[in-house]
């Protein structure tokens, strides 16, 4: 089986079931990786050789998230092997070979640093974008592929295509998230793209603005105020804001584009103002019905 000719295939496979060109590159890189570190055939690896390459990697000091996305890779490439090749050969890449991640709770952004991080932007484009962030929690790839059409200023809504996932679905606009992009669209400069924020100086003035671009936003607003800001930390922001607001569990998996609950409820954890609300109004009516004790 040549690696060469294989990895050519199962790059045209991921292409044709419409994986995204991001994770497309990412596995295509994990397993020539591990190609190039292998030394008998692909189709005679053992999870006792996919163990050998996970010591590797832990030599080379990488991430266990990194190791984990390189065994995930050349997982995904073995099930292709096997279901798409029809090759009999097993899977050498054992589940509980995964690597064990600490699960920091998401952070987000208290009410005095948005204020500080908005007072220090004047650019009408800028204060835009992460506005769909903060109030729509769009994820920055959604920012950068938003479309006029897409925007319903009418319904206060916007279209979200081809999400994580791949996955449309629907967002809604605030009033002041309405008001900004209105301020930006009346001083955005005519372009033949269809694509809302548009590169604004230099040499690319007037074609789309990157995902890169606009993180590099973020940074310089970060730099500038001192703060631990990034445009998924926005997103994190509004999940918490609107579950302290009471807003259903539910509600707010549909409204971030959450393929899991599980995702959600990591926000639930961080959620301290409605678990504060929610324990002393449950308190007040424990007390009431069993009688406070004194403990005096």
């Amino acid at each position: 089986m040549d690696p060469t000719e294989i990895t050519i295939k199962y790059r045209r496979f991921m292409k044709n079931v419409n994986y995204s060109d991001t994770t497309i590159r990412n596995y295509v890189f994990n397993i020539k990786s591990f190609f190039e570190w292998l030394v008998v055939p692909i189709d005679k690896v053992t999870p006792d050789i996919i163990f050998e390459y996970i010591g590797f990697l832990h030599n080379r000091r990488l991430e266990p998230k990194t190791i984990n996305s390189y065994l995930n890779g050349i997982r995904r490439f073995y099930d292709y092997l096997t279901f798409e090749e029809r090759i009999n050969i097993a899977n050498p890449v054992k589940h509980d070979y995964k690597q064990i991640l600490p699960k920091p709770l998401p952070k987000f952004l208290k009410e005095q640093e948005i204020k500080i991080l908005f007072d220090h932007i004047t650019d009408k484009r800028d204060i835009a974008m992460f506005m769909l962030m903060l109030r729509c929690g769009l994820r920055v790839g959604e920012v950068a592929n938003l479309t006029i059409p897409a925007i319903d200023f009418e319904r206060k809504s916007i279209l979200v295509l081809k999400g994580k996932f791949r996955k449309d679905r629907i967002v809604y606009m605030s009033d002041d998230a309405i008001g900004s992009l209105h301020a930006y669209m009346n001083i955005r400069s005519s372009s033949k793209t269809r694509k809302v924020f548009l590169v604004q100086k230099g040499f690319h003035k007037g074609e789309p603005l990157s995902i890169r671009g606009i993180q590099k936003r973020i940074e310089y607003y970060a730099e500038k105020t001192g703060l631990s800001v990034s445009c998924h930390r926005f997103r994190h922001t509004m999940a918490t804001q609107l579950l302290n607001a009471d807003a259903m569990l539910a509600t707010v998996q549909e409204l971030m584009g959450h393929g899991c609950v599980l995702s959600t409820q990591r926000y639930a954890k961080v959620s301290n103002i409605k678990v504060r609300r929610d324990y002393f109004k449950a308190m007040e009516f424990i007390m009431v019905k069993t009688n406070q004790i004194d403990c005096r």
